[in-house]
């Protein structure tokens, strides 16, 4: 692991980094090669891996994780198959390689936006995983520098690729179900308990404090550590913003709204009686001026609703719009069918290069401002939920109205040594 310190690191390469922004600004050709960096390879970015590795004229050539164990593990495979590929336990030394040209992230919550931030600062488009990050204000700085130095950056919420989805959406937005009133959001699953573990040594060759980044110093426990971490509010955000974020932008796509007036929510715990932090059962109402975007989370109900476990179902005043995992189907409220079809998904990683060789975010199907804006509608449900109460909120301040407990949730302290970038 590198001893460079955060000083260093923002007075040396990164600074440079600023200026080294304007030659990848130009478009490139279909011929030219995307050298591409995975950050965070355990789950899901082993998933990116695959996917960036299988669009043509993209070369994986960077691999980040701070668990070396995972990191010799997928450098192993690059190997097997004759392939190149670099690996970092520190971001910070990924960084200052400038032939990387985009950087994919798919670390826990909490490291989101620290390491979007520092790849843009460092002239590198980034697609980061859902949710776009751990609290309001980091997401819209996000959005404020991928402006400033002219990033692409697309969100993970890959159901915005699906061509079937923005068909339902088109049809929505036609006016021929008259007045879509409200939407739902439904996340309904089973998963399983976590049990309760006591704090540990970290394994050998992790490097926990890197983990750890801007949270909190804590001991090192296995209920915190791979994919558990989504259930502790140091790291993740719940499965509001682990799962529920799909749905909640699927509502917010069809509705066609950014963010509510006011947001109310309640949860807990009804299922679980182990180390989590976050609820098992959640349901939350977001207000508009004309609208109302509505959310249920249960994790414990392995069973359709209105004919979902996870989808969406819309409210016109004609009938409905259902979208699941099969695709969409319009039903009258005389009972009978309408227009429907599939899914007919394309890859977002795919759509994604493909901005990064035109330069023109109008080309990202999930930009970094609509991810933004779901991955806020998550905040703003849980801290509803946390404080108790119907909230107001002042979507231009991007703020709640008159209250300062609320407030206080939708920035965070950050450890020293992992502070963000500023505007």
């Amino acid at each position: 692991m590198g001893t460079l310190t955060r000083r260093e690191f923002v007075g040396g390469s990164l600074a440079a980094g600023v200026g080294m922004a304007l030659p990848y600004s130009r478009a490139r050709g279909a011929n030219d090669e995307i050298r591409v960096a995975v950050a965070g390879i355990n789950g899901r970015g082993g998933g990116l891996i695959n996917e960036f590795r299988d669009i043509d004229g993209v070369n994986v050539v960077a691999l980040c994780d701070v668990d070396g164990n995972v990191l010799g593990r997928e450098i192993k495979r690059f190997k097997d198959r004759k392939a190149k590929v670099a690996g970092y336990g520190d971001y910070r030394r990924m960084l200052e390689e400038k032939s990387i040209d985009a950087v994919a992230i798919a670390t826990p919550d909490h490291w989101h936006v620290p390491l979007a931030a520092w790849s843009v600062v460092a002239g590198k488009d980034v697609y980061v995983e859902k949710p776009l990050s751990h609290t309001v204000a980091e997401g819209r700085l996000l959005v404020k520098l991928a402006r400033k130095h002219k990033r692409i950056v697309q969100h993970g919420t890959q159901l915005r690729s699906s061509k079937g989805l923005a068909e339902a959406v088109k049809y929505m937005q036609s006016g021929e179900l008259g007045k879509i009133r409200m939407a739902k959001a439904i996340n309904s699953q089973l998963r399983g308990p976590i049990g309760r573990v006591a704090d540990s040594a970290p394994p050998a060759g992790v490097d926990y404090d890197m983990w750890l980044g801007p949270a909190p110093k804590r001991p090192f426990n296995l209920n915190r550590y791979h994919y558990k971490w989504h259930w502790w509010w140091d790291y993740g955000t719940g499965d509001t913003g682990n799962d529920g974020v799909h749905q909640i932008d699927i509502a917010r796509w069809g509705l066609g709204v950014e963010l509510p007036k006011a947001v109310t929510c309640s949860g807990g715990q009804l299922f679980y009686d182990d180390d989590h932090q976050t609820p098992d059962t959640q349901v939350a109402t977001f207000e508009y001026d004309n609208v109302y975007l509505m959310y249920e989370m249960r994790l414990w109900t392995p069973y359709p609703h209105e004919g979902h476990d996870n989808g969406n179902i819309f409210y016109g005043d004609k009938g409905t719009v259902s979208i699941g995992s099969k695709g969409w189907q319009v039903t009258f409220k005389d009972g009978q069918e309408g227009p429907g079809g599939g899914r007919d998904s394309e890859s977002h990683a795919a759509n994604f290069i493909k901005a990064v060789r035109s330069r023109k975010v109008e080309d990202l199907t999930a930009d970094v401002e609509e991810g933004h804006y779901s991955a806020a509608l998550c905040h703003l449900a849980n801290i509803s939920m946390r404080v108790g109460r119907r909230l107001r909120f002042d979507s231009n301040q991007e703020n709640f109205i008159g209250d300062d407990e609320a407030n206080s949730y939708l920035t965070k302290e950050y450890r020293k040594g992992y502070e963000l970038p500023t505007v």
